[in-house]
C-alpha cells in the first residue's frame, strides 16, 4: 500500500513537498515513482528514483525544479517542487514497481492521489 500526503494550494512560485509511506509489501526492493494526472489528461510520469537512489528520472518539464529522493530505512519517498507554475496542478500518484520490473506498466502499487493545486 501506498498512502500520498503533502499536497495543497499554493502559489506560482511556490514549493510543496510530497510524501509517499509505503508498507506491506512495498519495500527497499522497489523502483518508486511519482505520476500526475490533470482533469481531461492522460495520466503522465514526472519522476521515478532506483532503489539505491544512485538514479533518478524527470519529465522534462520539471527539471530543475522537482527533486526525488526517498528514505529506505522510513519507507518514505519524497517530492520536493519547487518554483510550481499552474500547469503543475494535477493529482499526484505515488507508485511502486518491483526492481526487476523493465517499465512502469509492470507497477504493482498506486497511492490514491493527492491533489496540487497552483494558483496564479
Amino acid at each position: 500500500q501506498l498512502r500520498e500526503s503533502g499536497g495543497g494550494l499554493v502559489q506560482t512560485g511556490g514549493s510543496l513537498r510530497l510524501t509517499c509511506v509505503a508498507s506491506g509489501r512495498t519495500d527497499g526492493n522497489h523502483v518508486m515513482g511519482w505520476f500526475r494526472q490533470s482533469p481531461g489528461k492522460e495520466r503522465e510520469f514526472v519522476a521515478d528514483i532506483g532503489r539505491s537512489s544512485n538514479s533518478a528520472a524527470y519529465l522534462y518539464s520539471v527539471k530543475g525544479r522537482f527533486t526525488i529522493s526517498r528514505d529506505n530505512a522510513k519507507n518514505t519517498v519524497y517530492l520536493q517542487m519547487n518554483s510550481l507554475k499552474p500547469e503543475d496542478t494535477a493529482v499526484y500518484y505515488c507508485a511502486a514497481r518491483p526492481g526487476s520490473a523493465v517499465s512502469w506498466t509492470e507497477a504493482d502499487s498506486w497511492g490514491q492521489g493527492t491533489q496540487v493545486i497552483v494558483s496564479t
